[in-house]
């Protein structure tokens, strides 16, 4: 049997990819997506074949992510529940994707992913697997019985490390989980599951990454100039930028004047609520002066009708539903 394992590098994947082999006598394959999350990514190769696995591949997904994910889903003023704007549901579908090529090229009997049994990611990955290549299998150990039985917790994913002699660092405890790509981070999980837990007290607002505090953010305002052709930013102050660029770009300028910062209590599509803290700062521009556009382009009646249309767009992409079929 071979397998094509979504790989990161961290603690749980580096013991899926000597668990995965042990249990099922298997092939493994890792495959890591670039999709602009700017982590290390040097040296995934090496430690994945020290780890297990029989070949890696990285692939640089950050260009087609821009152009072919973040941009239409920005023409659609897309926003989940008001507030997010979709950075890690948006990734995923793409992810997918390219994990079914890896799977296709190599001929694998199965795909298999980290992704955990209470989480959004787990069904938009899935819904990708299952729409691009039904033939292959799905592989999810975190909602096998035997694999949690194995791994109740950190400490025992740690131990099992130590026992193979795989070179992982990690910790017992975590503050919060944090998912980077080129249109957002998230933060969630640990201590932000206390909803009294403030992020952006002197304390601990070192926990953000792309934006700086309101409160120190530069005094005057910066003036930006976009430019719009059928519905996409194409130049940003007069100089032309492909979709990646803007996004780079638009990051930088809105993360040192603290734009794109949301904490919201969101509904997850698996039926519970979770806390997430979003920042989001090239996309926040890019959606409002959209918007602006279309309040001077678009009639009355189309304006109306495509607010009443967003909330439900945005749902089907958070749900992961990207590939479903379109009436």
């Amino acid at each position: 049997m071979k397998i094509v394992l979504a790989y990161s590098g961290g603690l749980d994947t580096s013991v899926l990819v000597s668990w995965l082999k042990e249990h099922y006598n298997a092939e493994i394959i890792t495959y890591a997506a670039d999709v602009g999350q700017e982590e290390e990514l040097d040296g995934l190769a090496e430690k994945a074949k020290a780890t297990g696995a029989s070949a890696h591949y990285t692939v640089d997904l950050v260009e087609e992510f821009a152009r072919d994910f973040i941009f239409p889903m920005l023409r659609a003023n897309a926003i989940y529940e008001g507030q997010y704007l979709l950075g890690t549901s948006i990734a995923r579908p793409l992810i997918a994707k390219a994990h079914v090529e890896i799977a296709e090229r190599e001929g694998a009997d199965a795909v298999a992913h980290g992704a955990t049994g209470k989480g959004n990611d787990q069904v938009r990955f899935e819904l990708g697997y299952a729409a691009l290549a039904p033939e292959l299998e799905i592989i999810s150990p975190w909602r096998m019985e035997v694999f949690r039985q194995a791994f109740p917790g950190r400490t025992e994913m740690i131990d099992y490390c130590r026992e193979h002699n795989i070179d992982v660092e990690a910790s017992a405890s975590k503050p919060y989980s944090m998912d980077r790509n080129l249109l957002h981070i998230s933060y969630e999980a640990g201590i932000l599951e206390d909803p009294w837990f403030d992020p952006t007290t002197p304390d601990n607002k070192a926990m953000y990454k792309l934006t700086v505090d309101p409160e120190d953010a530069p005094d005057e305002a910066q003036y930006i100039e976009l430019d719009f052709e059928r519905g996409d930013c194409v130049a940003v102050d007069g100089v032309a930028m492909n979709p990646a660029a803007v996004m780079k770009h638009l990051n930088a300028v809105a993360g040192k004047h603290g734009v794109g910062r949301v904490d919201i209590v969101e509904n997850r599509f698996v039926g519970m609520k979770s806390r997430g803290v979003y920042e989001t700062p090239g996309g926040t521009i890019l959606l409002q002066a959209h918007r602006n556009m279309e309040s001077l382009t678009m009639d009355r009646e189309l304006a109306h009708l495509r607010d009443s249309l967003i909330p439900r767009y945005a749902e089907l992409i958070y749900n992961g539903f990207w590939y479903a079929p379109r009436a």
